[in-house]
């Protein structure tokens, strides 16, 4: 096994980050190679990772950060000195996947933000471009780091740190290259993103009062402690802020809207990750606490309200941008909806269906990013016929359409077969109310459908715009901007196909739910 392999996902990242950072000016736009170079690099490292665990590894790397001697002279500290990095059955498929969103989001990026530099900065000059397109390299780099931290991290602080990390690149990017309010609603992120990050904290804090570590793996010891609801409801506001579960929504449609659309894919991973972290830090130990059971059906009933609400938001829309930020609020109660279920079919579902979210809705984004690249507009209703003049492009969006709508043979379709399972499970075993519940949730399932392939028809098909069939601007993009999201796609079919070892790797972990 290669050494440090899971701190080498970190590390190097953050090398390349501080490379360009340093460089500056110098390397222009070499910049975007070397941040997709890295991540070419950690994914392969993921990916070796990966075929171990599933052969029955289990990757633990130790360190310590607090010297010994600082340690003896101040015993509280002990607390905060493991630094242990974890990949197992859980932890490396959610990373892998999202590492390589991250690589292929990055390759996407390097004819986006040079195209967002020039329209923002052109009047300034080459080299305001070309400032603009390094802060924008190194500022990305800090997402994967921070989405390998929170996926790897064995202590409840780490995880918390690295969880308000993501913060710093969704801040500053948004300012430097966002659209017509970037400054106020970067402003409204990082807002929400901070008071999130504190309910979190202080239900971290409340764990170490009660037991004295914050280390996961010791969560088990809270079963039956009379704070593990306070301790719950602590983590779950502050992560049900990050993934705009109503009403704790009203940042999503804003924050999506403005921001440059090559960073929207992780912005959805940002919003999503939130149900890896309650698996890992709540369910797994706590499935078994009354107190913690009993926030399961009020939990199911507000996700199938989100669900139904986000896609009543999304069909009113008309621009592009925000139509695919309104769906995200919807797509990620599917996940939330099973996890909260507490079967281990619903858990497992939920988070295979978290992994074939961030994947379609990468794609999705990421061509709502081009048809504004291309066209210049975000109005759909300016839009129509484009499948003529840029058939890879409305190829990609149905693709997009398909994973989000859970259509075979891409993995949307077997990651709800799981879920529902799962839920229909808990449904049978808690009538009326659960069934209720499940029966409306995969009703809901109806109105994605709806959505995706109504606006689908709108931007692509029917009669070409004549101001749109005399634009010869108007084609499909660079081949680095089409081909990782086609890559992206092939995964997905991949894993519709033949979800058996990702579904075996998350076994291997949630099999202590059944």
């Amino acid at each position: 096994m290669i050494p440090h392999l899971l701190l080498q996902t970190l590390l190097v990242p953050a090398l390349a980050s501080v490379i360009i950072y340093l460089t500056g000016l110098k390397i222009g736009r070499k910049a975007g190679l070397i941040a997709s170079g890295a991540l070419l690099y950690t994914t392969a490292l993921l990916f070796i990772a990966a075929v171990s665990v599933y052969h029955g590894e289990r990757l633990v790397e130790g360190y310590t950060w607090v010297p010994e001697v600082l340690i003896s002279m101040v015993p509280q500290l002990r607390c905060c000195v493991p630094f242990a990095l974890l990949a197992d059955g859980l932890s490396i498929p959610v990373a892998l996947i999202i590492n390589i969103i991250c690589t292929a989001l990055s390759f996407y990026s390097l004819h986006y933000v040079e195209h967002r530099a020039e329209i923002l900065y052109g009047e300034e000059g080459e080299q305001a471009e070309r400032l603009y397109y390094n802060r924008f390299f190194w500022l990305y780099l800090l997402f994967p780091i921070g989405f390998m931290g929170i996926c790897f991290s064995t202590n409840l602080i780490l995880i918390y740190l690295f969880i308000e990390l993501l913060v710093i690149p969704l801040y500053f990017i948004m300012s430097f290259l966002g659209y017509i309010e970037r400054f106020r609603v970067a402003f409204m992120c990082f807002l929400w993103g901070v008071v999130g990050g504190m309910f979190v904290l202080f239900g971290s804090l409340l764990v170490y009062t009660q037991i004295g570590t914050f280390e996961v793996s010791k969560l088990g010891l809270l079963v039956g402690n009379p704070f593990v609801f306070w301790i719950a409801l602590l983590i779950m506001l502050g992560l049900f802020t990050k993934m705009a579960i109503f009403p704790l929504h009203v940042w999503m449609p804003w924050v999506h809207a403005e921001h440059p659309t090559c960073i929207a894919g992780l912005l959805a991973v940002y919003a999503n990750i939130g149900a890896y972290v309650i698996v890992r830090v709540l369910i797994i130990p706590l499935h078994t606490d009354p107190q913690f059971i009993v926030f399961g059906i009020p939990i199911m009933a507000a996700a199938l309200v989100t669900m139904v609400y986000g896609s009543l938001l999304t069909l009113a829309q008309t621009d592009v941008k925000r139509f695919a930020a309104c769906s995200t609020i919807s797509q990620i109660s599917y996940s939330v909806i099973g996890l909260f279920a507490l079967t281990m079919y619903s858990v497992e579902g939920g988070m295979f269906y978290f992994m074939s979210h961030i994947l379609g809705k990468a794609i999705l984004f990421s061509t709502a990013g081009i048809l504004v690249y291309v066209t210049g507009t975000r109005d759909m209703n300016e839009m129509g016929g484009l499948a003529s003049k840029m058939p890879i492009t409305a190829l990609l969006w149905l693709f997009g359409a398909l994973i989000l709508s859970a259509l075979p043979p891409l993995s949307g379709f077997a990651a709800e077969w799981v879920l529902f399972t799962g839920v229909f499970t808990f449904g049978v075993a808690h009538i009326p109310v659960g069934l209720i519940l499940a029966i409306l949730s995969i009703s809901a399932v109806l109105l994605t459908i709806v959505y995706t392939f109504a606006s689908a028809k709108k931007i692509f098909f029917g009669p070409l715009k004549p101001e749109l069939a005399h634009n010869d601007k108007i084609k499909d993009p660079p081949l680095t901007m089409s081909i990782p999201l086609l890559i992206l796609a092939l995964i997905s079919l991949i894993l519709g196909l033949y979800p058996k070892p990702l579904l075996d790797l998350l076994h291997t972990v949630l099999y202590v739910l059944i």
